[in-house]
């Protein structure tokens, strides 16, 4: 599975990308309104940093708009990949777009039709907001089986990006149900390598060492 980190902050992908945990990153207007600079030059600076997709999300709710918006964003750098609403605009928007080679990734998808629609339309990513649904008592992890399954049914090259993810439960979950790719937030990708008993271990350990050196 691929790790791609949802933020728009400079320095935590920084630190992310020296763990080796990032394969990409995703970006949306709310994550880009938190730092500081204008939305283009937050963009190149994470091209800069990071050598894979780097999604960047259009605000144009109407198809022209939405594809005018992107031409420019995908001129920025060969791994920009343009992020669109899934509408009926955002699906009409991803058809042209693909059929200029344009890379896309179509969010805020919550049912497995929704994904079926943009992997016809030629997107090269799906996002599926799991935790999102989760917040309204749906299990957000069985949309993504859902999508899994009929990606594979049907040999889609489309990828699925696990977004709107909450907790390290979430990455494993989606893990085991094949997902391609997780978008992470910084402060959960900072717990996936904590468990209680890996610190009773090493404190033990030291603690045994420190006894030995008197």
């Amino acid at each position: 599975m691929k790790f791609f980190i949802d933020t728009a902050n400079i320095e935590e992908i920084k630190d992310a990308l020296s763990m080796g945990m990032v394969d990409g990153v995703t970006t949306n207007p709310s994550l880009i309104a938190k730092e500081n600079g204008s939305f283009k030059d937050i963009i190149n600076e994470i091209c800069k940093v990071v050598d894979g997709p780097i999604s960047a999300e259009v605000i144009s709710i109407d198809t022209e708009g939405m594809v005018s918006e992107a031409r420019p964003l995908a001129s920025i750098s060969e791994n920009i990949v343009i992020k669109v609403p899934m509408t009926i605009d955002g699906i009409k928007a991803t058809r042209i777009l693909a059929s200029e080679g344009i890379k896309t990734n179509v969010t805020l998808v919550f049912s497995p039709l929704q994904a079926l629609m943009a992997a016809k339309a030629g997107a090269t990513y799906v996002s599926p907001f799991i935790g999102r649904l989760d917040d309204l008592s749906q299990d957000g992890l069985v949309l993504v089986e859902q999508i899994v399954d009929i990606y594979n049914n049907y040999a889609y090259n489309t990828e699925v990006i696990v977004a709107s993810i909450r907790s390290p439960l979430h990455v494993l979950e989606s893990a085991l149900l094949g997902a391609d790719i997780a978008t992470i937030p910084y402060n959960v990708l900072s717990k996936l390598a904590a468990h209680p008993m890996t610190d009773k271990g090493l404190k033990a350990f030291l603690n045994d060492w420190e006894k030995k050196s008197k």
